[in-house]
């Protein structure tokens, strides 16, 4: 849904957004389409609003989660030192509904592995495993995604 005008204001179940001719159009969110996270709505100024954004706090790759924390962030390791990797991911989002937010994995910018991982509350924590075996060398590096696709965040790292 494309909409020509300013910046929105929201209300309680309404957006609330002014033309360029400086009237004021209201939208009304049925009550189905508010419940779902994804929602976008594009304002021509080029401003994009979602409701129940996820937003990243910390991420890492890491050797080992520990009480559900990563112990370390790898930029560099040897692949004879580790059998797998984790790519730990903190978030929030603005509404309680559950989510996912996918964890794709690329070796030389070819596509290696993708995770979907579920989102269950305002403050999560989530994380995916790699396996590393023999040919793993190289330039690797970890995006997340939303349900929509995306990109929140991606983490650079190197295999020796």
């Amino acid at each position: 849904m494309l909409i020509t005008g300013h910046d929105p204001v929201f209300e309680k179940g309404r957006i609330n957004l002014q033309n360029h001719a400086g009237g004021f159009m209201r939208v009304r969110l049925s009550g189905l389409l508010s419940l779902f996270a994804s929602v976008s709505i594009v304002v021509a100024s080029g401003h994009t609003v979602r409701a129940g954004e996820i937003k990243i706090t910390e991420m890492a790759v890491t050797t080992k989660i520990v009480k559900g924390n990563p112990i370390d962030s790898v930029s560099r390791i040897s692949s004879s030192s580790v059998k797998a990797l984790f790519c730990f991911t903190r978030l929030t989002k603005d509404l309680e509904e559950d989510a996912s937010v996918k964890h794709v994995w690329y070796k030389n910018n070819q596509f290696a592995a993708e995770y979907d991982l579920p989102v269950k509350g305002k403050r999560w924590r989530t994380y995916s495993r790699k396996l590393i075996g023999k040919g793993a060398s190289g330039d690797w590096r970890v995006e997340v995604l939303d349900e929509e696709g995306n990109l929140l965040k991606s983490i650079n790292f190197r295999i020796n």
